[in-house]
């Protein structure tokens, strides 16, 4: 693509568009994410007993282990969202503003 090309990107209103609702979307779960973190870091802080306590009287895994591999799981979920949306109508927009442009 040449100079022309971008700059007809750039001044296109859908490119805008496409721009600001991925930068949204991203932030949503930016937000979403920090958010969890932020309140199982505070679970720590002010009930650390809850999370050291174990799950059944007969084994040693505490509450805070799945509470924990929740947090990353649900971080990957996110992730494979925000991929899934991407790849699908962003790239979509994408192409059909490339499009546009070209002709």
């Amino acid at each position: 693509m040449n100079d022309a090309t971008y700059q007809g990107i750039e001044k296109n209103p859908r490119f805008r568009e496409l721009v600001q609702k991925r930068g949204h979307f991203a932030w949503l779960l930016s937000l979403i994410t920090l958010a969890l973190y932020v309140c199982f870091i505070l679970l720590i802080a002010f009930d650390p007993q809850w999370l050291g306590t174990p799950l059944s009287e007969d084994t040693v895994i505490t509450r805070g282990i799945p509470v924990g591999i929740g947090l990353i799981v649900i971080s990957f979920v996110l992730t494979g969202i925000y991929v899934y949306r991407a790849n699908g109508e962003f790239d979509r927009l994408t192409h059909e503003i490339v499009r546009e442009v070209k002709l």
